[in-house]
Order: C-alpha cells, then structure tokens, then sequence
C-alpha cells in the first residue's frame, strides 16, 4: 500500500473525521525520520478541536490490594508478591477530603477507584452513599471504577450522581490473553457496554510499553472508536517489583510520542489523557506529549505509585502555553 499523505491525512481529520483502519497503519509505516511531520499534525488537530485546554482528572485508590485477578503488570493482584498497600473500602470522610482538595486546585473530574474484578453488594452499597456524599457536597464531575459491572449497578451508580464509568480495555483484543488469563476481553467490552447502555459516558483505554505492538496500540484505539469512547487514558507501563513485567524493556521516548500523535489523528474529537507512568516515561517530554496530541491529564497520583505535586503538573501547563479547562 503506499504511504498516506500529509495533506489526505490533514483534509480529513480536520474535518472531524478519524483515519480508517488502512490509513493508520499506513501512518505507522512512517519511518522516525518523519515523526516531527506527523507530530506537528497531531498538534494542528488537537489545537483545532481542544485549542490550548487540557482536562485535569484525579482518582482515589479506594480499595486497595487482594485482586484475584492475574493482570501482568498490576501491583494489586494476590498473586504477585509486591509491596503494594492493602486496605479495605475507605471512608465517605476520606474521599470528601481528597476530593475537595481536587476541587480546590482545578481538578474537573474525580473517581474512586477499588480493587478487583468486580466490587461485591457490601461495598457497592457503601460506595452509592459516598457518591451521594460526594455529590451533595462538591460540584465534581464524578466518575467510577469498580470493575466488571452490569446494567443495573451502573443504572444505580448513576442515580447517585456518577457520569462516566471507567473501564480500561488494557490492550488489543489479540493480545489481551497475553496480558491477562482470569477475565477475557469481551468480558471488558460488555462492562463497556452496559455502562453505555445505563446512560453513563464511559472512560476506556489502557496501557503502552506492555510488550505488544504497534498494531496491537491501533487494535485497541480502534475498537474504542467503534464502541463510542469518547475519553481514552493512556497510560505507560511503569514496571512493578514482582510482577511478571517487572523487568519489561522501557519505550522509547519517540514510539510514545507516535502512539499518541496517531491515536489523536484516529480520534480527533476525543479527549486523550495522559496518566499512569507519564513522569519516568516522558520525564521532560511530557510537555511536549501534551501540547503536541493529548488534552487530558490524570493529577494528584495514580493507584499504587505517586505522581508530580500538583503545582509542578501546573506550571508544565503553562510553561507550554497551555491551561486547565474550566
């Protein structure tokens, strides 16, 4: 197939319209000597539909530890031997604080996030009251991750007050049994599904660096085209002690920034968010990420691992000529 051009990738996609399957994997044939061409469109197009904002999301490790599941790369999991602390569901008091304080310094959108392939009736029903809470006291935009649910958990998380459900797919669907053995892919579409189906937005990306392919990253964007994910996290694995992927080969600083460059170029319209492992992967190029394709930052820290201070994450924004969105 030969090369996609710069100007048929520019007519369409600025025309709110995302590469085809053919044309993106074409785009990842582009040899790094092109990079700074096919980063420089990201940036026309980001700037087209998001100008200088950047949408600013803080989530709260609310249940920690104990997962069964056998994810490679999580922390979290029983059946990895990290230094991962554990704990029980947190209290309403414990996720109000965090969450004023996200409010206070310009955070949007806020989520808890507990442990686990799905949350169990005891706690589904403590986590309705502490997003009640969150709702009454706080004008957040509320987000929730608890794993595999159904239509009637989201219907009621959605009565409490949350709007997006998050659900990462992780990875492409070909690679995913690569990934993780104890839950399958289509298990991760049908949350999907019935959060979309409960009225809730849903929040859907994954993981880069895990050891999968280009062709994998492209699988898995394209697949959350096609569900209607309308915000996708990209996160960089942050290899953990005693995990199976502890001692995975970093990405390089280039391929990240063309993951995301293309991943913007295939969803122009959505919000792309930079999260977990951005700091030691892109270190000083994180900027240059944000500016460049992403317009949507996670802050305040991830699960297990901390982030920048707040003020540091802020004054990279501005230093780039970009701004929280209000």
């Amino acid at each position: 197939m030969a090369l996609i051009t710069r100007q048929e990738i520019k007519g369409k996609v600025l025309a709110g319209e995302g590469l085809s399957p053919e044309e993106a994997f074409g785009l990842a044939g582009w040899p790094l000597e092109r990079l700074e061409e096919l980063l420089s469109l990201a940036q026309e197009v980001r700037e087209r539909f998001w100008g200088q904002e950047v949408e600013l999301c803080s989530i709260i490790n609310a249940r920690s530890g104990l997962c069964r599941e056998d994810c490679r790369f999580c922390a979290q999991s029983s059946r990895y031997r990290t230094n991962v602390e554990i704990y029980p569901l947190i209290s309403p008091e414990k996720a109000l604080e965090k969450a004023r304080y996200m409010e206070i310094v310009g955070v949007r959108h806020f989520s808890l996030v507990t442990s686990g392939q799905s949350i169990e009736e005891r706690d589904f029903k403590q986590v309705l009251e502490i997003y009640r809470m969150l709702r009454a006291e706080t004008s957040l935009e509320l987000h929730a991750s608890l794993g595999s649910i159904d239509q009637e958990k989201a219907r009621q998380l959605r009565e409490a007050g949350v709007t997006t459900y998050h659900h990462n797919l992780e990875t492409g669907r070909h690679n995913f049994p690569h990934i993780c053995t104890t839950h399958t892919f289509k298990d991760r579409v049908a949350t999907i599904r019935a959060a979309k189906s409960a009225g809730l937005a849903v929040c859907s990306g994954g993981i880069i660096g895990l050891g999968e392919s280009m062709a994998d990253r492209l699988e898995m964007v394209l697949e959350l085209r096609e569900l209607g994910v309308r915000s996708v996290p990209v996160n960089i694995l942050n290899p953990i002690p005693g995990t199976p992927l502890a001692e995975q080969k970093p990405l390089p600083v280039e391929e990240i920034l063309k993951t995301v460059a293309i991943f913007r170029l295939i969803m122009p319209r959505s919000v792309l968010r930079l999260c977990g492992g951005r700091e030691p992967a892109l270190k000083e190029k994180q900027a240059a990420a944000l500016r460049l394709a992403i317009n949507g930052m996670m802050v305040g820290g991830y699960l297990t691992l901390p982030g920048n201070e707040i003020q540091k994450d802020l004054d990279m924004l501005f230093a780039a000529g970009l701004q929280p969105s209000r």
